[in-house]
Protein backbone atom coordinates (compact mmCIF):
# COMPACT_ATOMS: atom_id res chain seq x y z
CA UNK A 1 0.00 0.00 0.00
CA UNK A 2 1.56 3.39 -1.08
CA UNK A 3 2.03 6.22 1.74
CA UNK A 4 -0.96 8.01 0.92
CA UNK A 5 -3.41 5.28 0.95
CA UNK A 6 -2.16 4.16 4.35
CA UNK A 7 -2.29 7.68 5.71
CA UNK A 8 -6.09 8.30 4.25
CA UNK A 9 -6.65 4.49 5.26
CA UNK A 10 -5.53 5.74 8.92
CA UNK A 11 -7.53 8.46 9.36
CA UNK A 12 -10.86 7.36 7.81
CA UNK A 13 -10.51 4.02 10.32
CA UNK A 14 -9.57 6.21 13.45
CA UNK A 15 -12.47 8.76 13.08
CA UNK A 16 -9.92 11.54 11.82
CA UNK A 17 -11.11 12.38 8.85
CA UNK A 18 -14.69 14.68 9.22
CA UNK A 19 -16.69 16.04 6.65
CA UNK A 20 -18.93 18.97 7.40
CA UNK A 21 -17.99 23.02 7.48
CA UNK A 22 -14.86 23.66 9.53
CA UNK A 23 -13.23 26.93 10.14
CA UNK A 24 -9.38 26.01 9.53
CA UNK A 25 -6.23 27.64 11.20
CA UNK A 26 -5.91 29.76 7.98
CA UNK A 27 -9.07 31.39 8.55
CA UNK A 28 -10.51 29.55 5.18
CA UNK A 29 -13.62 27.45 5.51
CA UNK A 30 -13.41 23.30 3.99
CA UNK A 31 -16.05 20.63 3.76
CA UNK A 32 -13.58 18.45 4.95
CA UNK A 33 -11.10 18.12 8.37
CA UNK A 34 -8.02 16.08 9.09
CA UNK A 35 -7.83 15.85 12.86
CA UNK A 36 -4.13 14.09 13.23
CA UNK A 37 -4.76 14.21 16.88
CA UNK A 38 -7.35 11.53 16.90
CA UNK A 39 -5.01 9.48 15.15
CA UNK A 40 -1.81 10.46 16.84
CA UNK A 41 -3.63 9.64 20.56
CA UNK A 42 -2.86 6.16 19.69
CA UNK A 43 0.84 5.61 20.22
CA UNK A 44 1.58 2.85 17.59
CA UNK A 45 -0.32 5.20 15.20
CA UNK A 46 2.26 8.14 15.97
CA UNK A 47 5.38 6.38 15.90
CA UNK A 48 4.94 4.45 12.49
CA UNK A 49 3.63 8.29 10.93
CA UNK A 50 6.89 9.44 12.62
CA UNK A 51 9.14 7.29 11.15
CA UNK A 52 7.68 6.87 7.98
CA UNK A 53 8.20 10.59 7.81
CA UNK A 54 11.81 10.08 9.06
CA UNK A 55 12.04 8.45 6.62
CA UNK A 56 10.88 10.89 3.84
CA UNK A 57 13.30 13.37 4.99
CA UNK A 58 16.02 11.33 4.95
CA UNK A 59 17.31 12.42 1.28
CA UNK A 60 16.60 16.27 2.44
CA UNK A 61 18.99 16.39 5.25
CA UNK A 62 21.53 13.43 5.22
CA UNK A 63 21.10 12.69 8.55
CA UNK A 64 22.42 15.79 9.64
CA UNK A 65 19.57 17.13 12.21
CA UNK A 66 20.20 18.26 15.62
CA UNK A 67 17.03 19.74 16.52
CA UNK A 68 13.07 19.19 15.23
CA UNK A 69 10.80 22.44 15.92
CA UNK A 70 7.11 22.11 15.97
CA UNK A 71 4.45 24.97 16.28
CA UNK A 72 2.32 24.12 19.13
CA UNK A 73 -0.34 22.23 19.83
CA UNK A 74 -1.24 20.09 16.46
CA UNK A 75 2.99 19.46 15.61
CA UNK A 76 3.93 18.40 18.89
CA UNK A 77 3.08 15.05 18.99
CA UNK A 78 4.34 14.12 15.65
CA UNK A 79 7.65 16.35 15.93
CA UNK A 80 8.39 14.50 18.95
CA UNK A 81 8.22 10.97 17.06
CA UNK A 82 10.32 12.57 14.02
CA UNK A 83 12.80 13.61 16.63
CA UNK A 84 12.83 10.09 17.83
CA UNK A 85 13.29 8.26 14.64
CA UNK A 86 15.75 11.09 13.84
CA UNK A 87 17.93 11.37 16.66
CA UNK A 88 17.58 14.72 17.26
CA UNK A 89 16.06 16.72 20.45
CA UNK A 90 12.65 18.24 20.30
CA UNK A 91 11.28 21.61 20.99
CA UNK A 92 7.72 23.63 20.11
CA UNK A 93 7.25 27.15 19.71
CA UNK A 94 4.18 28.90 20.73
CA UNK A 95 1.84 32.34 20.70
CA UNK A 96 2.71 34.82 22.85
CA UNK A 97 0.17 37.20 24.56
CA UNK A 98 0.68 39.65 20.90
CA UNK A 99 -0.02 36.37 19.04
CA UNK A 100 3.74 35.89 17.61
CA UNK A 101 5.65 32.85 17.88
CA UNK A 102 8.18 32.19 19.72
CA UNK A 103 10.08 29.78 21.83
CA UNK A 104 9.80 29.27 25.23
CA UNK A 105 9.68 26.92 28.40
CA UNK A 106 13.82 27.34 28.09
CA UNK A 107 13.49 25.65 24.76
CA UNK A 108 17.21 27.16 23.32
CA UNK A 109 18.61 26.55 19.64
CA UNK A 110 22.75 27.08 19.13
CA UNK A 111 23.58 29.10 16.56
CA UNK A 112 24.19 26.64 13.95
CA UNK A 113 22.48 23.60 14.63
CA UNK A 114 20.16 22.12 11.99
CA UNK A 115 16.72 21.73 12.13
CA UNK A 116 13.74 20.39 10.66
CA UNK A 117 10.35 21.87 11.45
CA UNK A 118 7.50 19.74 11.42
CA UNK A 119 3.64 20.45 11.20
CA UNK A 120 0.63 17.99 11.75
CA UNK A 121 -1.12 19.43 9.19
CA UNK A 122 -0.04 21.97 6.12
CA UNK A 123 -2.68 24.07 4.47
CA UNK A 124 -0.92 27.67 3.65
CA UNK A 125 2.07 26.95 5.45
CA UNK A 126 1.84 29.95 7.72
CA UNK A 127 2.73 28.44 10.90
CA UNK A 128 5.14 26.34 9.70
CA UNK A 129 6.55 29.45 8.04
CA UNK A 130 6.63 31.21 11.10
CA UNK A 131 8.87 28.38 13.33
CA UNK A 132 11.11 28.53 10.76
CA UNK A 133 11.16 32.00 11.08
CA UNK A 134 12.10 31.42 14.88
CA UNK A 135 14.34 28.86 14.68
CA UNK A 136 16.52 30.87 11.65
CA UNK A 137 16.36 34.40 14.08
CA UNK A 138 17.95 31.96 17.43
CA UNK A 139 20.59 30.58 14.51
CA UNK A 140 19.51 27.42 13.33
CA UNK A 141 20.14 26.41 10.03
CA UNK A 142 16.69 24.60 9.12
CA UNK A 143 17.07 22.36 6.14
CA UNK A 144 13.73 21.26 5.39
CA UNK A 145 9.80 20.74 6.81
CA UNK A 146 7.34 17.80 6.85
CA UNK A 147 4.12 17.23 7.60
CA UNK A 148 1.48 14.45 7.78
CA UNK A 149 -0.82 15.79 5.46
CA UNK A 150 -0.45 18.51 2.42
CA UNK A 151 -3.61 19.88 1.98
CA UNK A 152 -2.42 22.57 -0.44
CA UNK A 153 -1.70 20.07 -3.23
CA UNK A 154 1.53 20.60 -2.65
CA UNK A 155 1.32 24.47 -3.45
CA UNK A 156 2.21 25.78 -0.06
CA UNK A 157 5.42 27.50 -0.24
CA UNK A 158 7.61 27.64 3.36
CA UNK A 159 10.79 28.36 2.01
CA UNK A 160 12.24 25.08 2.55
CA UNK A 161 12.33 21.91 0.92
CA UNK A 162 9.03 19.94 2.11
CA UNK A 163 7.65 16.54 2.11
CA UNK A 164 4.38 14.99 3.35
CA UNK A 165 2.90 12.10 3.92
CA UNK A 166 -0.32 12.73 1.94
CA UNK A 167 -0.80 15.44 -0.29
CA UNK A 168 -4.60 16.23 -0.64
CA UNK A 169 -6.24 19.08 -2.69
CA UNK A 170 -9.06 20.24 -0.12
CA UNK A 171 -11.36 22.27 -1.31
CA UNK A 172 -11.20 25.85 1.18
CA UNK A 173 -13.32 29.22 0.80
CA UNK A 174 -12.79 32.38 2.21
CA UNK A 175 -15.24 33.32 4.51
CA UNK A 176 -16.60 35.61 2.94
CA UNK A 177 -17.51 33.15 -0.14
CA UNK A 178 -18.14 30.30 1.31
CA UNK A 179 -20.98 27.79 0.07
CA UNK A 180 -21.67 26.41 3.25
CA UNK A 181 -22.44 29.52 5.04
CA UNK A 182 -25.12 30.52 2.04
CA UNK A 183 -26.04 26.99 2.93
CA UNK A 184 -26.52 27.62 6.71
CA UNK A 185 -24.35 24.70 7.53
CA UNK A 186 -23.08 25.28 11.41
CA UNK A 187 -19.31 26.29 11.50
CA UNK A 188 -17.23 23.77 13.83
CA UNK A 189 -13.60 25.30 14.91
CA UNK A 190 -11.90 21.46 15.09
CA UNK A 191 -8.50 23.39 15.42
CA UNK A 192 -6.14 23.97 18.60
CA UNK A 193 -6.04 27.83 17.72
CA UNK A 194 -8.82 29.65 19.24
Amino acid sequence: METRDFVLELFERTGGYLRGHFLLTSGLHSPEYLQCAVVLQHPDHAARLGATLAAALAPLVAGRVDVVGSPALGGIVIGHEVARALGARCIFTERDAAGLMTLRRGFQVRPGETSVVIEDVVTTGGSTREVIEVLRTAGAQVLAAGSIIDRSGGKADVGVPRVALATLDVISYPPEDCPLCRQGIPLIKPGSRR
